[in-house]
């Protein structure tokens, strides 16, 4: 299989830098399930951009260093921001469709989130990353340049220093060549050469038990670099959305940051007995419920273990029902299938990891440390989203990184690609590895939840550590004697990427951002990023 390019996850990031390249390079987008099975489909708040004269890429940029805890990249910061608005233009001119506003300069609506200093998220009411992802997917999959590969999961990256040593040498660097893929229907493992190789693979929500993630965010990605030979930096700082959605069936349904944009009041519930229905961010933060997520993530920590609540309410029945029908028709149709009307009802919300906030070392052109591999999107750590990202701030980046990937690979000569060595397929299956992986998954996650969540301290991290080593044991002996399935190349990914979060939580001897110790309660006078690296190892 030879591509000019191969990009490895269908969401926002990769769709865009599929597109921007169809044109000129025969392209591969590799999917380990649907296309639209990712978490840009489950994206609702929008896009944060500059696209009013009232705002200035100033405030946006001001607002972003704030949320981050001083430890974003000043001038990746400013490169995205400024790049904002043609990104937006982009989509628009795709046909994505935003919600209409003939009152506002652009002719879009635009609503505030947490954080924001402006109204500046263009949005399509409240699922926008599905408009977008839906007019998208339509344009790939009709572009004679663009092949694609979905229920493929990716395996590993074939580097120069994994082949022929001889070859390796006329190149001095290492080099990506491309990667193994295993086609699910089949169990056959492909081997796909490319000049250049992108990760677009999302975060790794799922190393944690509760979220809002899809079931895809394993962090494929960051596993597959890292285990390639590239830095990662700031995995420390696992975003927790303030506000899923509290109900037995409810499964990681995130109720979006605009509906504490447009007035909603977190308040305590019932269970609280006398204070029921008191609000009680303005004691936590002058900005009450619009202070940024980590900051609403902890008081509400904090008010449900100090009550022993399961969860708190988040109001927005004192709008008018015509508002929140047409502002978040997708979260009003949702909350009423479970029998909660919001519109004149609370809704019962936790806490759930969200976001990856670290990820894959890259530079302003999406390269890596590797030559040849790029990686965008929630993969990266580009430096926008430093201690904490600011909502909405994650799709601009995949729209902007993802164009200076393809431009970056545009200008990029020929690879002179060695013959690749296929796949070893002598392995046989043992009939009790399901049982064994689905018994590790499970370990895995609780532990991780309750050992290296909102708050944390140096014993529960190290606890952690310690059943990380035993099960990296266990999984790593599955991986080299028997045959390869779907769940164990997942858990592998998850187990490598909570290992690197936990190593990142106990370097960093401070609270700053999304992560807080109780033994390091303090923030320090210089912020600086954790940077793991496997040649110091």
């Amino acid at each position: 299989m030879k591509f000019d390019v191969a990009i490895v996850g269908s969401g926002l990031a990769g769709l865009s830098v599929a597109l921007h390249l169809a044109e000129t390079r025969k392209v591969a987008v590799i999917s380990k399930r649907a296309l639209l099975d990712g978490a840009s489909n489950w994206a609702q708040g929008g896009i944060a951009a500059v696209l009013d004269s009232h705002d200035s890429y100033g405030e946006h940029i001001s607002d972003t260093l704030i949320a981050g805890g001083g430890l974003c990249d000043e001038p990746a910061t400013r490169y995205i921001v400024e790049h904002g608005r043609e990104a937006v233009e982009w989509l628009i001119a795709q046909g994505v469709p935003f919600t209409r506003d003939d009152s506002a300069e652009m002719g879009y609506h635009l609503t505030r989130e947490g954080g924001h200093s402006q109204r500046r998220i263009i949005h399509a009411a409240d699922a926008t990353g599905h408009a977008v992802q839906v007019t998208l997917e339509q344009k790939v999959r009709s572009h004679p340049n663009i092949s694609l590969f979905e229920h493929h999961c990716a395996i590993d990256l074939i580097t120069s220093d994994k082949i022929v040593a001889a070859h390796a040498s006329r190149h001095g660097a290492s080099q990506c060549y491309g990667l193994y893929v295993q086609d699910e229907a089949t169990g056959q493992v492909l081997t796909f050469a490319a000049d250049q190789t992108v990760l677009a693979t999302g975060g790794a929500g799922k190393v944690y038990l509760y979220t809002t993630n899809p079931d895809t965010a394993t962090g494929d990605g960051i596993a597959m670099a890292w285990r390639a030979g590239c830095r990662v930096s700031n995995m420390e700082f696992i975003q927790f959305h303030p506000t899923c959605l509290y109900h037995p069936y409810a499964k990681s349904f995130l109720i979006t940051e605009a509906i504490r944009g447009e007035g909603g009041l977190l308040v305590l519930p019932p269970e609280a007995g006398a204070a029921a229905g008191t609000r009680f961010m303005p004691a936590h933060d002058a900005r009450a419920e619009l202070a940024p997520r980590d900051v609403v993530a902890r008081a509400i920590d904090f008010e449900m273990k100090k009550r022993g609540l399961d969860y708190v309410h988040l109001d927005i029945s004192h709008k008018s029902p015509e508002f929140l029908k047409e502002h978040f028709p997708t979260i009003y149709a949702r909350c009423l299938a479970f029998g909660i009307d919001i519109t004149k009802q609370p809704i019962p919300i936790v806490p759930a990891v969200h976001f990856t906030c670290g990820g894959v070392v890259t530079d302003l052109h999406a390269r890596t440390d590797l030559r040849g591999l790029y990686a965008v999107g929630e993969t990266t750590c580009t430096g926008l989203h430093g201690a904490n990202r600011l909502a909405s701030n994650s799709l601009l980046e995949c729209l902007v990184m993802g164009r200076a990937a393809a431009q970056d690979i545009e200008r990029q000569p020929k690879v002179d690609l060695p013959p690749l060595p296929a796949w070893d397929e002598s392995r046989v299956t043992d009939a009790d590895e399901e049982v064994v992986i689905a018994h590790n998954w499970d370990e895995l996650r609780r532990f991780m939840w309750n050992y290296v969540g909102i708050v944390r301290t140096t014993k529960r991290l190290e606890r952690a550590q310690h059943r990380i080593r035993l099960l990296k044991e266990e999984i790593d002996e599955y991986y080299a004697h028997f045959r390869i399935t779907h769940d164990l190349l997942e858990l592998r990914n998850l187990v490598d990427v909570a290992s690197l979060i936990i190593e990142s939580a106990l370097s960093r001897r401070e609270s700053r951002g999304l992560h807080f110790s109780r033994d390091y309660p303090e923030t320090l006078p210089k912020a600086l990023p954790s940077v793991l690296s496997p040649a110091r190892r």
